[in-house]
């Protein structure tokens, strides 16, 4: 057994943590410093984490070799599989011309940029992120921007910084279910603490999109219905979470809040319109396979020698808008009915592979042995579930076989950068936490007592930013949040709960969501243009959540952490 040493630097943690760091610092700094491409960044952090677990840590080369491998499985199942097949139902959709069709029928409601920002990357996003996460509403949030006519990195800008209000209860409150796993702390006091926080976040999400798309003149002609928006999620947000079921926080709060947003403007309209840009590609900003010799390019970017345009003269506008929301309304249904309890319970036991991985055999610095248990439910995944909706939206578009497979090589290929960083960067995690690096660096931060409720925030951050993952965080440092709390004389379910709400804003920076969102884009090799143009929003938030946070850790705003 390989038991992890927290301070194997000189016998001194603090220097043991300036270490454990190296991998990070020189990924981001890669990134978002020197623009070295995301793929070859995560390679480097990933070799560097491996050298120091070997090196440092003294952790035994062989089970280093297998944590690599279990971390590498776990990007490419669930978060890769879910990936690859989002992006190939948005190729089925525009090689067939519905993705067009589609952008026309989002600019029939409005064609104000900064409205559609709202009701795609805010409402839409958030819906599809309760459903299925793992960066499948980042690309999808994109790709229909895009359609509606938005310049792909001002789509991706917007898409991943919406993708922050709902990932706390994302994926059918995953994250929290797995908190409360790892924690022992009720799954409902949980909900309720981040119920209570990250809606404070929501409401100022629609503000920031609209700054985004029009600077100031956009905050001033649209903020009736960014407050609106916002306050109506939040309060959805918090009403669900605190009295009702957790599972589906996030899929009330953005339906509830699309309604209010569309009733809103039946009355309601900007003074001036932002419309969308008459024309534009994806492939001229970034994906040199976007536009492939041969074929035909559709304004998203995709090339296609067959590329089919949608016969409009002989379909009612009903007929058309139905045709062109199918696919997500296929998604919604499919995701839906995994969630009716009888559905689950089957998937549960019968579709769930566990199994204990080789070569791995870790206990922590108490001596208490790591669990190394992988599981997989390998129908309700939601790759799995995408894959069988692509299935039916193939079948309902008429697409052939050949077609569909052909369809699902070319996404594939566009990907094969974006799967080399997810990859990596989730085999680095492992890596780090398996042979203690992540550990070493959560005691130091952890040693400070209770200066560690201004600390808890940037540790949920600095995970879900590694991983890619609100649930993934919470399971490598909600325990470590909890008995800190405990030691330092806070409250462990504010601390566990902050884990995961601090976390959900650095998602938008982490190198997996950069990966996704460039690749929905067609700016495959471009992440550090965003990671850029991201950190300082991702920065500015967990500043102001974590003096929010340090007032819920005082009298001042302590009655809102609940009781058991």
């Amino acid at each position: 057994m390989f038991q992890q040493i927290l301070d194997p630097v000189g016998g001194s943690l603090a220097l043991s943590a300036l270490v454990a760091v190296i991998p990070l610092a020189t990924l981001f700094v890669l990134l978002g410093v020197f623009r070295v491409k995301a793929w070859l960044a995560s390679v480097t952090g990933l070799v560097l984490s491996i050298l120091l677990a070997t090196l440092v840590w003294r952790m035994p080369v062989a089970q280093v070799a297998s944590g690599t491998l279990e971390g590498a499985l776990y990007g490419v199942v669930p978060i890769l599989w879910i990936l690859v097949n989002a992006l190939w139902i948005y190729r089925l959709t525009v090689v067939t011309g519905w993705f067009e069709v589609l952008g026309d029928r989002i600019r029939s409601i409005t064609d104000d940029q900064r409205i559609l920002a709202i009701i795609i990357a805010f409402c839409f996003g958030a819906l599809l992120e309760s459903l299925a996460g793992f960066g499948a509403p980042v690309a999808i949030s994109i790709a229909m921007l895009v359609a509606a006519g938005m310049k792909p990195l001002k789509a991706a800008v917007v898409s991943l910084l919406a993708n922050t209000a709902p990932v706390a209860f994302g994926a059918m409150a995953a994250p929290i279910i797995t908190l409360s796993g790892v924690t022992k702390i009720d799954v409902h006091l949980l909900a309720q603490m981040a119920g209570r926080q990250t809606p404070f976040l929501a409401a100022f999400v629609p503000l920031l999109l609209v700054f985004i798309v029009d600077g100031w003149r956009g905050v001033r002609q649209t903020w009736p219905i960014a407050v609106i928006s916002g306050l109506t999620f939040a309060v959805a947000q918090f009403v669900t979470a605190n009295y009702f079921a957790v599972e589906i926080t996030d899929v009330v709060a953005a339906v509830a809040t699309a309604i209010v947003v569309l009733l809103v403007l039946r009355v309601w309209t900007p003074s001036h319109t932002v419309a969308f840009e008459a024309a534009g590609t994806t492939a001229d900003e970034g994906d040199a396979d976007a536009a492939a010799p041969g074929g035909h390019t559709s304004r998203a970017g995709i090339a296609d020698p067959d590329m089919a345009r949608v016969d409009r003269s002989t379909r009612s506008a009903g007929n058309l808008t139905w045709m062109a929301v199918l696919p997500y309304v296929v998604i919604i249904a499919v995701f839906s009915v995994t969630q009716i309890p009888a559905v689950k319970t089957i998937l549960a036991e019968h579709a769930t592979i566990s199994f204990a991985w080789p070569g791995l055999d870790v206990a922590n610095a108490a001596g208490d042995p790591i669990s190394t248990t992988f599981r997989l439910g390998w129908v309700s995944t939601g790759g799995t579930l995408l894959f069988i909706s692509g299935i039916i939206v193939a079948l309902a578009y008429g697409v052939s076989a050949g077609r569909a497979l052909r369809a699902y090589g070319a996404t594939v290929h566009q990907l094969r950068f974006t799967i080399l960083t997810v990859v990596s960067v989730l085999a680095l995690a492992y890596v780090m936490n398996l042979s203690g690096q992540t550990q070493s660096l959560g005691a130091a931060l952890a040693a400070t007592g209770g200066f560690f409720a201004l600390l808890s925030p940037a540790i949920g951050w600095l995970g879900v930013a590694i991983t890619g993952s609100d649930t993934s965080s919470n399971a490598l440092f909600g325990l470590l949040q909890a008995t800190t709390a405990e030691k330092a004389g806070l409250d462990p379910i504010l601390m566990a709960a902050t884990n995961s709400s601090a976390g959900v804003v650095g998602k938008m920076l982490s190198p997996q969501n950069l990966a996704v969102a460039a690749a929905a884009a067609g700016m495959a090799g471009k992440e550090g243009d965003l990671f850029r143009r991201l950190i300082w929003w991702s920065l500015g938030l967990l500043i102001a959540f974590t003096a929010f946070v340090y007032l819920q850790s005082t009298p001042i705003l302590g009655w809102m952490v609940p009781t058991p």
